[in-house]
């Protein structure tokens, strides 16, 4: 175990609907020089999933379980009577906060919880009460411009309407709260909201990307991704890129091609900001001189996000969209309106599936879905005092793994209890050995649900189905096949046979129901009473 000097810090950073290929050094074109820095010097993950959805995701990489045992198996809101969905963590799990606390960890939050708040609890907000120090927590979804009310430690702070920015925000807590900590171990969660829709950015970062798009548009720039990642070794040479989304038009046949070169450029605007936040916080460290003990692990919650808003009014049971407007009372025109430029406050658009399909290069499907698409994310983590030799780690892992890792590398103790609360095991591997130059695989099967999209994946199978099986089970070898196109199923019944109780096992214990759950009842924004989602063409992208 590590001793009080040993302990190293923490900085644990999350991007918000950031595809995998969505960063210099995993094949994109988007300048993230930071982020590529961090990986030239630690270890980039080739095979480091996420649970498809923010909700879920952050549920289980601040609790080291599965989203279900942690009790969002779906979104923060919940879902009435179903102890995995309740749409708030649960008594029987704890934060790696609260581990970190117990360790001596100062314990520091800036951004977005989405993690729910118990019902019947104390006034202060969810990120307190799952053991956090200090944090800087967002108000409601209205943009990343103007006069957002946010919160510091609890209370209500008005930002600057004439400067604000939310991911600089979050950066400037973030760099804040490690200057005032760096004298003890500190665990700092870095959560931003980048590139999540809106598509709101600053017209000197748009600038940078205005017209790169304009030749070629998506076709070139999915090719051209798909080229760096197998120049890389990121992605084998001999997986085949998916095709084209049908819901895709070939580039030459894009309706209005200024106006999606513009939702690509602000696009990648807003993960350039990001990159430059987080350059802000690497040096900070390096001032405080606390670089050589730190590790950094950064990552996404889900897959590249095809939802598509609807220019009459969104369609989407959001009531805290209604009526919005800028800071100085202007209305926002909602929805993706062509010949509308996207990137100012006034605006309020997405990037849409052709441009989700470039996030996700080379893999299928979207944020919602369990095909690699929606679950695959980059992950680097650079720890300079144990991480001797920058390299790629094509281990499988599971971003409960990351919260294992770290209890480790602290040398904390995962409770059984916890506030008089018999605790759920933790579900998450430590990979430390890896970082410490080490082989590791992981033991245990991985498994994931939501909204009916089920998968499992046992050493280089992966079982993968959409809606609970009833568009039938897929069969993969992920060795020979990872994007996802060769389906094997029906040549390796046995197999599937196999595999599938195994999940059903899995999803017995760890609370997952069948989906849609309670229809006719519950209705989760956007929902019909069956279970099913607005949708736009033939793959279901929510609208």
């Amino acid at each position: 175990m590590p001793t009080t000097s040993q302990r190293p810090n923490i900085v644990l950073i999350l991007a918000d609907d950031m595809g995998y290929s969505d960063l210099g050094c995993y094949g994109s074109e988007i300048r993230t020089p930071n982020l590529d820095g961090l990986a030239a010097q630690g270890l980039r993950f080739s095979q480091m999933y996420n649970f498809a959805r923010c909700c879920p995701s952050r549920a289980a990489l601040l609790t080291g379980l599965y989203p279900h045992q942690a009790g969002i198996g779906h979104m923060a809101g919940g879902i009435p009577n179903a102890p995995g969905y309740g749409g708030y963590l649960r008594h029987s799990a704890v934060t790696i906060a609260q581990v970190l606390k117990e360790r001596g960890y100062r314990t520091l939050m800036s951004g977005k919880w989405h993690c729910g708040k118990r019902p019947n609890s104390a006034d202060s907000p969810p990120e307190m009460q799952h053991g956090f120090d200090r944090l800087f927590g967002l108000g409601r979804n209205s943009g990343y411009f103007g006069g957002r009310t946010c919160t510091l430690d609890g209370k209500p702070i008005a930002a600057n309407p004439s400067d604000f920015y939310l991911t600089d925000a979050i950066s400037d807590h973030a760099v804040d709260f490690i200057a005032e900590s760096a004298d003890q171990p500190f665990f700092m969660y870095v959560a931003y909201t980048a590139p999540h829709w809106p598509l709101h950015a600053f017209e000197e970062d748009i600038a940078r990307y205005q017209g790169q798009y304009r030749k070629g548009g998506w076709d070139a720039a999915r090719t051209a991704r798909h080229e760096a990642l197998k120049d890389m070794e990121v992605v084998s040479s001999h997986w085949d890129i998916s095709p084209r989304d049908e819901d895709a038009p070939p580039w030459p046949e894009a309706a209005d091609p200024d106006w999606e070169d513009r939702r690509m450029a602000v696009y990648a605007a807003q993960v350039d900001r990001m990159d430059q936040g987080i350059g802000r916080i690497l040096a900070k460290l390096r001032e405080h001189n606390v670089e050589n003990n730190t590790i950094v692990i950064f990552l996404s919650d889900n897959g590249g996000c095809a939802e598509f808003l609807c220019e009459d009014g969104n369609r989407i049971d959001w009531v805290f969209l209604q009526g919005l407007t800028t800071h100085d009372g202007r209305p926002v025109q909602m929805g993706n309106i062509p010949g509308l430029m996207p990137g100012a406050e006034d605006t309020y658009m997405s990037y849409d599936v052709p441009w989700a399909n470039v996030s996700t290069t080379p893999f299928r499907r979207y944020k919602r879905w369990v095909h690699e698409g929606g679950i695959a994310t980059p992950c680097i983590v650079r720890w300079p005092a144990t991480i001797k030799q920058p390299d790629l780690a094509h281990a499988p892992a599971q971003i409960i793994d990351i919260t294992a890792t770290l209890i480790d590398a602290a040398g904390a103790s995962y409770p059984t209890e916890y506030d008089g609360h018999t605790i759920t095991p933790l579900e998450g591997e430590s990979f430390l050995a890896l970082l410490e130059g080490r082989e590791w695989s992981r033991e245990k099967p991985m498994y994931w649900e939501h909204e009916g999209n089920a998968a499992i994946r046992i050493g280089p199978w992966k079982l993968v189905c959409e809606t609970s099986g009833q568009g039938g089970w897929e069969l993969y070898n992920m060795d020979e096949d990872r994007t996802e196109l060769n389906d094997l199923a029906e040549r390796e019944k046995d197999r599937v046979r196999e595999m599938e109780q195994r999940y059903r096992e899995w999803a017995d214990r760890a609370d997952v129901l069948p989906w849609p759950i309670n229809p006719g009842v519950w209705r989760f924004p956007g929902m019909r009473p069956d279970g099913t989602f607005y949708m736009r063409g033939q793959h279901g992208h929510m609208v």
